[in-house]
């Protein structure tokens, strides 16, 4: 049994520390904007602190977190590394910019505290069964130190190698999901705009090479009238895609496909619509 903090239980989050608790952990929570997902995982058996300065006196063995971006990832970190001891082991599961884990590792070294990067793939469902894709940048000490908390959430997952290479990794993962999930979504309002059966047009791209998870998530609940397949915000799709954008810089024609597919979601947000899915942009002018 591990003593185990975590920062951001939302909708990923939540899946994970909800896994840490079933693998006989104690798990301590901290509030964040969101209460529900705090208020569910307490009533399952973690403790919440109201302060990162209570994490001190918890005798943590690690710390997940699992925040919408670099800047607030660094800001909690400039705080925590004060506070933690040098044996805790912290699993960051943000995505950040592609520097942002390795700025993130250098505040915690300085205070001799270990770090590793784990972004995944998946979803919220892929995260409470406990199967999602880990994407690991680290040191070969500190994967083999994290490694029995990777099993705890992941189904499997790969070490890309030190800290910063997780993060590219994922960036280009995104780039690929994002990408899909913006044509999926074209792909169902245009078929819908020229009177298509959206069932049988669903069976054909099946068969095709234009198959593929973005297209099974979102079909699969929008031939049931519900358009919340892909639980991913149009907000969070342009910062993830701003990320993207400053990977490719050196990869022109890959730089312009990325503009595209945000100026695609920046609409959406521009349009009122930055805290819906992806799939529910289906059924919205833009």
């Amino acid at each position: 049994m591990k003593n185990i903090g975590f920062i951001g239980v939302g909708y990923m989050g939540y899946g994970i520390a909800k896994n840490i608790i079933k693998h006989k952990n104690n798990l301590f929570v901290i509030a964040n904007k969101n209460r529900k997902p705090i208020e569910k995982i307490v009533s399952e058996g973690a403790e919440e602190v109201k302060s990162f300065e209570e994490f001190a006196s918890k005798n943590l063995d690690a710390l997940f977190m699992c925040v919408t971006n670099t800047p607030i990832a660094k800001s909690i970190s400039e705080k925590l590394s004060n506070i933690l001891n040098n044996k805790t082991i912290v699993i960051d599961i943000t995505t950040h910019n592609k520097t942002g884990s390795i700025e993130t590792e250098a505040i915690f070294k300085s205070n001799n505290i270990n770090y590793v990067e784990c972004p995944v793939m998946g979803g919220p469902v892929q995260a409470e069964e406990g199967v999602l894709g880990g994407i690991v940048g680290a040191s070969d000490e500190n994967f083999k130190i994290a490694e029995p908390y990777f099993n705890i959430f992941c189904k499997d997952y790969f070490h890309f190698g030190p800290v910063g290479m997780g993060a590219k990794s994922k960036l280009l993962n995104n780039f690929l999901s994002l990408g899909n999930g913006a044509l999926v979504n074209h792909l169902a309002k245009c078929a819908t705009g020229l009177g298509l059966d959206l069932k049988k047009v669903f069976d054909v791209a099946k068969l095709g090479s234009g198959n593929s998870a973005a297209l099974n998530r979102v079909f699969d609940n929008l031939l049931k009238g519900d358009y919340t397949g892909f639980k991913f915000t149009a907000s969070n799709s342009v910062k993830d895609l701003t990320y993207i954008q400053d990977l490719l810089k050196d990869f022109p024609e890959a730089e312009k496909v990325a503009e595209l597919n945000k100026n695609y979601f920046q609409k959406a947000v521009d349009d009122g619509y930055g805290e819906n899915f992806i799939s529910e942009l289906i059924n919205k002018n833009n």
